[in-house]
């Protein structure tokens, strides 16, 4: 069928997109770009992950202080970077305890950075940068402790796998069957239907995974999947309701398709503090 003239010459950010929202072609194409770069790195040098790792989390703490500056929040940047760098470097070398050291130390200079501001606004501005320490880096720090063993790269990537099976069975699901909203108020188009298809994409993607490459017993697999289809679908919320509260659409414009780094985060975040905490019960290592 002929594209009609109308739709022909609108620019291309306002040709038609999916049911979801999405610029379907941008985004699959950025993200299938996106999983090469994670795969490479993960496979031919585990370090070249944390590297990359790293770079997401630096944008994304300069997203999020962007963001919240649109809603009167004046975040301090240069110790949610510092910060950001400790946390991550603590937890490749200190394990947990250095992750949450350096959580501590980062809350610590945020309070400390923003007293040279004055009283006026402290108690939003502190609290709104330790909620970015919380919220990025210190979450992030999780893939970090998940990549640190020998087996690091498949535990990495059976968390990544599992997500982005929550993602694409999600939205598969939410478009073909999706009626029953869940949370309207704060993201419409998610639905009931959508969570089911994330759940069982989940379980069907991390079940051989954990099976296969982490020797976990198989009902390991569908806890682990289930679990991860919650803590993504939560962390997708949690960013919609921030921005709905800041009153933005996305978080930043890097990624066609897809918004910015923290909007590919959202659900990545929780979700890695699942997966190391699950992983240490089912594939210990």
């Amino acid at each position: 069928m002929p594209v009609p003239e109308a739709v022909a010459q609108l620019p291309t950010t306002e040709q038609p997109v999916s049911r979801a929202g999405r610029n379907l072609r941008a985004a699959i194409g950025v993200g299938v770009g996106l999983v090469a770069v994670i795969l490479l790195s993960l496979f031919v040098w585990r370090p070249a992950f944390l590297g990359v790792l790293v770079a997401a989390i630096l944008v994304a703490v300069v997203e999020l202080t962007r963001a919240l500056g649109k809603g009167g929040f004046s975040a301090p940047l240069v110790p949610l970077l510092v910060g950001a760098l400790a946390m991550e470097a603590l937890a490749w070398t200190r394990g947990p305890t250095g992750l949450l050291t350096g959580f501590f130390l980062t809350a610590l200079a945020v309070l400390l950075w923003r007293l040279a501001a004055g009283p006026v606004g402290y108690r939003g501005d502190a609290a709104a940068g330790v909620l970015t320490a919380l919220y990025v880096p210190f979450l992030a720090g999780f893939a970090v402790l998940l990549l640190v063993p020998d087996d690091g790269a498949l535990r990495v990537l059976a968390f990544i796998a599992t997500v982005i099976a929550s993602d694409v069975g999600g939205y598969a699901a939410g478009v073909l069957f999706g009626k029953h909203a869940m949370a309207p108020s704060i993201s419409p188009k998610k639905s009931w239907e959508g969570m089911a298809g994330s759940v069982l994409a989940c379980m069907l993607v991390a079940t051989p995974v954990l099976v296969l490459g982490l020797d976990a017993p198989w009902w390991g697999g569908l806890v682990f999947g289930a679990s991860l289809a919650v803590s993504a679908t939560i962390g997708d919320l949690a960013e919609s309701l921030i921005k709905r509260d800041l009153g933005i659409k996305d978080m930043g414009d890097l990624l066609p398709g897809h918004g910015g780094i923290m909007d590919r985060l959202d659900s990545l975040l929780p979700s890695a503090a699942a997966a190391y905490l699950l992983l240490t019960v089912l594939a210990p290592v």
